[in-house]
Parts: structure tokens; sequence; C-alpha cells
């Protein structure tokens, strides 16, 4: 194992504990992913992050196949699917945060109810239907739902974040979480005003200069 591959697992397994530092996940239930050369690296199946070290992390090719002594995580096909068919994307975050799965459980997409949805790529969170976890169905209903986004709901199950690079995809998923959050709040309070698609077309121009997406390693916002 050279240098930059110890750098990417040791980034994988951070990323990992930053979802449960965060309130994000608990448990086994999340994953993480990273473009590697030719493949991807990603946690593994069933291990607490508390336990899993950068030899844990598992390396995949494109095609599926990985060392057989490691077993990856059960959502790899997702990972890898993101990852082959949205080449802007260099990491790929998995988890069941409460908010983002209460609406994911529910079935229910996420409207522009506040600006901070452009960061997204668009006027709306998307939510896929729901299909068995690790299976080709989810992938296929995860890249659909994903379609000009970053980030989606997958029913009855949690959430997705994409971004270029694991701190990028790590700040979606917060993000994400915290609009949950505000929007489950306001609906208690009264009905939540949406925000025009003119609006957020207008906002989600003006974020590919702002903040992270203006760093050079983190890319734009996709449209």
């Amino acid at each position: 194992m050279d240098r930059d591959e110890r750098i990417a697992r040791e980034s994988v397994v951070a990323a990992a504990r930053a979802l449960d530092a965060q309130g994000l996940n608990r448990g086994t239930s999340g994953n993480v992913s990273v473009r590697f050369r030719d493949g991807l690296l990603i946690t593994p199946s069933g291990m607490p992050t508390d336990r899993t070290g950068p030899d844990d992390v598992v390396p995949m090719a494109f095609d599926g196949t990985h060392p057989p002594d490691q077993k990856p995580s059960s959502e790899w096909r997702f990972h890898r699917d993101i990852l082959v068919s949205r080449p802007e994307f260099g990491a790929v975050v998995h988890a069941h945060p409460v908010y983002c799965t209460a609406f994911a459980m529910c079935g229910q997409a996420i409207p522009a109810i506040h600006y901070m949805i452009a960061a997204f790529g668009g006027p709306s969170v998307r939510c896929a239907p729901y299909a068995p976890y690790g299976t080709a169905e989810l992938s296929d209903l995860a890249l659909t739902a994903l379609a000009d986004r970053n980030v989606c709901l997958l029913a009855n199950h949690g959430m997705i974040a994409a971004g270029t690079d694991l701190e990028k995809a790590l700040w979606l998923a917060v993000e994400l979480e915290t609009l949950c959050q505000q929007y489950a709040v306001a609906r208690q309070i009264g009905t939540p005003i949406v925000l025009s698609d003119e609006e957020i077309g207008i906002t989600v121009e003006r974020f590919r200069g702002y903040g992270l997406n203006a760093a050079g390693s983190t890319g734009s916002t996709t449209a």
C-alpha cells in the first residue's frame, strides 16, 4: 500500500466517523466511498466505525470485484454506479439521519422551502421509491432520483449525498439533514412557503461561487 492509498483509506475512515460524530449515523448502518484510481475505496460491511481502520477499507474495481477476504458495504452497488455514471463525483456518503429518514419513511420529497435547497442542484430533493437494500433495483432508483442533483432520499431507508470529494459530500449530508429538520418543525408551526423554480435557479447560479463550491478541490453545484 503506497502513501496515496493510505491517505485515501484514512479519509474514508475519518468520513465514516464524522457521520457518527455529527449525529447523522449510528452503529453499522452508514457507508462511505471515495473514487480511487480505476475504482473506489468503500467502508466494510457490518463493522462499527469505531473499530474500522484503514486496513479494513475495501478496494473495489468498477466491475464490482474486490479482494476475496474482504466484504464491502452491502450498499456497494449504488456507490459504484453513482461514481461510474457521474464522473463529476469523487465521493458518496449514505446514512440514516433522523429527519431525512423520517421523510423517507413517508415517501416525501423535500420542496423548495428554503433557498439552501439550491446547494443540492435544483428546486427539490427527490425521494426514490422503495427497493430492498443492496439491490440493483435500489441503485437504479437512486440514480434516477439523483438526476441533476447531488442528494436524494431513499424511501423507507435513508439518504445519499455525493460530492466532488468527501468534504463536499459530508457537507451536503449535514445540510440535507438540517433542511429536513427545519421543514419538519415548520410544518408543526404552519404551512411552509415554497419558493419558485425561477428563484431557486437564480440561487443555484449564485451558489457556484459560494463556500465549498468556490474551492478548486470541491467544484461547483450541479444544476
